[in-house]
């Protein structure tokens, strides 16, 4: 694999608290625009290893890489910036603004969209120009996920999977190169989960962007991953494709015990 394809790339990344070592050793060379699975069982670091990518936390060892630049001490915000966006495990929306001004969140760190202060105090055209621009990407980015008839609902008064899409929505409005999704598929019925990942490929394709997932649905993750790394006790117990990984003894062994 050619380095320039690489986007995000990881190099002997870990952490430790308090002595105790989370996550050892792991490397991940991910190339532009694939959908790459992170997987393992309850506890193995896959969640630690996002907060981690994304400057939650801060490694101990190792680093890691967004284009061939290191990001090891950034804050959230510089790693945002830069050009990652997540999702978390338990959803966080604004729960009592409206699903659009959600998303309208999202879009406010794009240089596009900004304005200087006295602008918008003094509510010049330029002000309402820039107001209008982005609500309409806003409700661009809400077709893409079918919300834009829900865009003046509460965050909270929306169903559990409807919530999911509307976080990836959220963090797609801050126009990331990786996007990362901690448990997408969590709490979804079938149909919705076939759905999410007919989405996950088109926002892949139409905003040219690569997507890195956590996921404990096997059918969800072989589906639509291209590739896998499977965690176990904080370390890398197997990569590659996705099927073969998948099957493998050792990951079955970790899966079911024995």
């Amino acid at each position: 694999m050619a380095e320039k394809d690489i986007i995000l790339e990881t190099q002997n990344l870990g952490i430790s608290f308090g002595g105790l070592k989370a996550v050892d050793d792991v490397n991940l060379k991910i190339k532009r625009r694939a959908l790459y699975g992170l997987v393992g069982p309850n506890g193995a670091g896959k969640t630690t290893v996002f907060n981690m990518l994304t400057g939650v936390y801060q490694p101990t060892t190792g680093t890691f890489l967004l284009e061939g630049e290191p990001l090891l001490g950034k804050t959230q915000e510089q790693i945002n910036r830069k050009g990652m966006a997540r999702t978390f495990q338990n959803i966080r929306l604004f729960n009592n603004m409206s699903v659009i001004r959600n998303v309208l969140v999202g879009l406010h760190n794009q240089p596009e969209f900004k304005y200087n202060p006295i602008t918008g105090m003094l509510r010049m055209p330029a002000y309402y120009e820039c107001e209008y621009a982005m609500r309409e990407r806003a409700k661009e980015i809400l077709d893409v996920f079918g919300l834009r008839t829900e865009r003046n609902n509460l965050a909270c008064n929306l169903s559990y999977g409807t919530q999911r899409k509307l976080e990836i929505a959220r963090a797609l409005a801050t126009n990331p190169k990786v996007l990362l999704l901690d448990e997408p598929a969590a709490g979804m019925n079938p149909n919705e989960t076939v759905e999410l990942m007919e989405i996950i490929r088109k926002i892949r394709d139409d905003f040219d962007l690569t997507v890195l997932l956590i996921e404990h649905d096997m059918k969800f993750v072989s589906g639509l991953c291209d590739e896998v790394t499977v965690l176990n006790f904080g370390t890398t117990l197997v990569q590659g494709k996705t099927a073969d990984a998948l099957s493998d003894p050792e990951v079955i062994k970790a899966y079911i015990g024995g």
